[in-house]
């Protein structure tokens, strides 16, 4: 059995150097956390404990939100958490944090869109004898009752916002349209729903069965190119900044001299 994931794709769209150090050498990174990544995780924590309690029957008030963010904060904080853009700040991040939840709550109280998990593990059975295994986490699942559909929804931290042609092309959410079908039927109804925090938008579209079918042919042959490459070659970009292997990336740090 091959097991992938969106992120292993990725990886290897991104940079193959990256991918091998990551999937086929299996370094682990001796680099500090960005702060970037701190951040992500801490609003992704903080967001799962709330929805959590809400499936429990019971709602946080605000303040609850925000001290729950304080405290996963300081229980993830690393002292040697890296700033990579020098204009920004630990406490610049801390606020942002703290504006980025208190616009969601107000904006989506009461908060009853009928949650029905958070962090629930997805897998996609591919190739023609289910042989590749392709493995996600859905940040947050919703039942729709008016429109009996199932809602993915994906929480994005970045100052930037996908445009509407990304979005329509993104492959990580129609590849968890694919496992939600395996799930609740092959025409049940599917939305995927992506939050933009920085902004306080959100946009969501669908995949028709047929889009989803050839997203699995095109996925397949990917993983195809991957399992027979034997080259990989650094693709050197301003990503480089933000990567967890950039201290031993031979192709960036030849390129800097």
């Amino acid at each position: 059995m091959v097991y992938y994931s969106h992120s292993k794709l990725d990886t290897f769209e991104q940079c193959r150097l990256k991918y091998k150090y990551r999937y086929i050498d299996k370094i682990v990174p001796e680099i500090p956390k960005t702060i970037e990544a701190h951040f992500g995780i801490v609003i992704h924590k903080t967001l799962e404990w709330f929805y959590n309690k809400i499936m429990e029957g019971t709602i946080p008030s605000i303040n609850d939100l925000i001290f729950y963010y304080s405290d996963t904060w300081g229980e993830e904080y690393d002292p040697n958490i890296e700033i990579i853009d020098k204009s920004q700040t630990l406490e610049g991040y801390f606020n942002r944090g703290v504006e980025f939840l208190t616009s969601y709550y107000t904006k989506n109280f009461p908060f009853k869109d009928n949650t029905i998990g958070t962090e629930e593990k997805i897998e996609i059975s591919l190739g023609e004898t289910g042989e590749i295994k392709l493995v996600g986490y859905v940040d947050r699942l919703v039942h729709n009752l008016e429109k009996d559909e199932i809602e993915i929804h994906d929480y994005k931290t970045t100052n930037s916002v996908l445009m509407k042609e990304k979005i329509e092309n993104s492959r990580q959410l129609a590849l968890y349209s694919i496992g939600i079908k395996e799930i609740f039927g092959r025409e049940k109804n599917v939305s995927m729903v992506w939050h933009f925090l920085a902004h306080d938008v959100k946009f969501s579209s669908r995949k028709t069965n047929e889009e989803l079918e050839e997203l699995k042919k095109e996925v397949v042959e990917l993983i195809k190119r991957i399992e027979s490459t034997t080259d990989f070659p650094a693709n050197v970009s301003r990503l480089c900044d933000w990567c967890d292997f950039r201290n031993i990336c031979t192709a960036r740090n030849s390129k800097r001299m």
